[in-house]
């Protein structure tokens, strides 16, 4: 069988990864994208700008935009005039997001965080301690994201357990 760890075992393993350092879209993208021909260091360096909402400016959610980006992985458009493909991207792309929304009240990083308009946004990474994981519920995010994608993983591949 193509993918050697059971999709449990993912989405376990893209919520270590955010505990080990990696940021959200990182961890999401990392748990997966052996399935699609990547290493570890090249997933991580492909998902590394679009942690903490887009390079830590709070806008899409981390793990959403790793989501998304497994979905184009998954499906999409090999050619510019491939209207079909694209499209058909889209629409996996909304109705998942439709469902991170649906599960997280949001897609917006900021609003996750609870931060509000005047919150200063500095491009410095936390450092990660064991207060930052009790306050941030950015681990819940990669789980979902790394489920819903799971759930669309074994709905283009059935024969995956």
């Amino acid at each position: 069988m193509e993918n050697q760890i059971c999709m449990e075992d993912r989405i376990q393993k893209a919520v270590a990864l955010f505990k080990e350092g990696y940021n959200c879209s990182q961890s999401v993208v990392g748990a997966f994208a052996d399935l699609y021909g990547f290493d570890q260091a090249t997933a991580m360096r492909f998902a590394a700008s679009f942690g903490g909402g887009i390079g830590r400016m709070r806008m899409t959610c981390g793990a959403a935009c790793g989501l998304f980006t497994l979905v184009g992985l998954e499906k999409s458009a090999a050619h510019g005039a491939d209207h079909e493909t694209k499209s058909a991207n889209y629409k996996d792309v909304q109705y998942l997001a439709k469902r991170f929304k649906e599960e997280n009240g949001s897609l917006i990083c900021a609003e996750l965080l609870g931060l509000n308009k005047d919150t200063v946004i500095t491009p410095n990474a936390e450092v990660r301690t064991e207060s930052y994981y009790k306050k941030r519920p950015c681990s819940m995010m990669v789980e979902t994201a790394a489920r819903l994608f799971a759930e669309y993983y074994k709905e283009q591949h059935p024969e995956v357990e």
